[in-house]
């Protein structure tokens, strides 16, 4: 009999392949004109008016999307660009996207990741917002998880982080904090498996909410698909019971991104990405580490290996053809989980690599689909998103 996953893994390739052959086909001028038919300028007219406004854009279009812990999702997706009245070029554009989509792995997921600049960039607005239910699976707590002990169990997730920062000392630092709130219900998982065996804390349901300092450094180019340019956004958080939280603990994440365009007669790109995922305390299930996504570690499922703390990084070569809107991509990375400090070791590091194809949307916000790749130890998956992993 022919393996289901090998047919997942069959049905994604060949999925892969019928979406870059229908855009190698369509003509570049039928492709602006039906990208066009779902962009609205709500300031069109005063914009044209005052050349001191931002033309900003309001772009819904359906969305198809493909990740190995969702399968292929459908669904629409919107994104608003703008600038705030009095904003000039020392403004980034900020980006207030949402998406709704529904998967073939029966979930649900509104997710809404978003970046708002003011005037000048004296405040940035950043967060996200996420509603979904999520089948996972799960191979157990460690690194030494077997496959053999795979188990799938669903819950429903409601999160919330709004974070409010202003520039401090210097141009592109801006320090603050905010709230996180996440709620975990409605789980359900394998009477006979070893969630239900091990109980781990948190692992039937649990709510984190806390206050979380903040600080960001960015001086990227541009923000959806840097060309050069630091990204540093670092957060530790205080969660309790007083606002209505199961546990009592402490979260550190760090996310810390590099590029750089290493010759003048091209524009290609190197990136670099660091992140880091540190607990503290008494930590529910829900706030592990997770090892492997669509876009970092590459290759391995998310959640294939689970545990308090998470080190990871990768590099990505991105060449773009010149005078078309196609690119590639060549990317390698390595990371670990590990229970407490003294475990982690270099040598431990898993590995991952993989190559992609992009293919650019917008040309005036850089904006790509990307179709990647990914391997890992012994597994590897395709990816099918819009905007770059990091």
């Amino acid at each position: 009999m022919f393996p289901i996953t090998k047919y997942f893994q069959f049905r994604t390739h060949v999925f892969a392949f019928i979406f870059l052959i229908t855009l190698t086909t369509s003509n570049a001028q039928d492709f602006d004109n039906f990208k066009e038919f779902f962009t609205f300028h709500p300031n069109k007219k005063a914009a044209a008016a005052d050349s001191t406004l931002y033309p900003s854009k309001f772009i819904t279009a359906p969305v198809v999307s493909f990740s190995p812990e969702t399968s292929l999702g459908f669904g629409i997706g919107a994104k608003y660009l703008f600038k705030f009245r009095g904003s000039g070029k020392e403004t980034r554009t900020s980006n207030m996207p949402i998406t709704l989509q529904y998967t073939l792995n029966n979930q649900f997921i509104l997710f809404s990741g978003f970046e708002i600049f003011t005037n000048q960039e004296k405040w940035v607005i950043t967060g996200n917002v996420t509603v979904q239910n999520y089948p996972r699976l799960y191979y157990g707590i460690g690194r030494d998880t077997s496959e053999d002990f795979e188990e799938e169990y669903n819950y429903f997730q409601a999160l919330v982080e709004p974070i409010l920062l202003k520039q401090a000392f210097t141009r592109y630092l801006f320090l603050g904090g905010g709230l996180r709130y996440n709620h975990i219900f409605n789980v359900e998982v394998e009477e006979e498996g070893q969630l239900a065996a091990t109980m781990p804390e948190g692992f039937d349901g649990s709510t984190s909410v806390g206050v979380e300092l903040a600080a960001l450094y960015d001086n990227r180019n541009n923000i959806l698909n840097a060309k050069q340019g630091w990204y540093l956004e670092l957060t530790h958080g205080f969660y309790g019971k007083v606002l209505g939280g199961t546990n009592e603990f402490q979260l550190t994440r760090f996310d810390l991104r590099h590029y750089i365009s290493p010759f003048k007669k091209n524009n290609d790109v190197i990136g670099f990405q660091f992140k880091g995922h540190f607990s503290h305390k008494d930590v529910p299930f829900s706030e592990l580490g997770l090892l492997g996504s669509s876009e970092i570690l590459r290759g391995y499922r998310e959640g294939r290996y689970v545990e308090r703390n998470l080190l990871a990084g990768q590099v990505e070569y991105r060449k773009h053809f010149k005078n078309t809107r196609w690119g590639m991509v060549a990317f390698a990375g390595a990371g670990d989980v590990y229970g407490n400090l003294n475990e982690f070791k270099i040598n431990n590091l898993r590995p991952n690599f993989g190559v992609g194809v992009r293919f650019l949307l917008d040309k005036v916000e850089n904006l790509n689909i990307r179709v990647d790749w990914g391997f890992g130890d012994a597994s590897n998956n395709v990816y099918l998103n819009i905007a770059e992993a990091f």
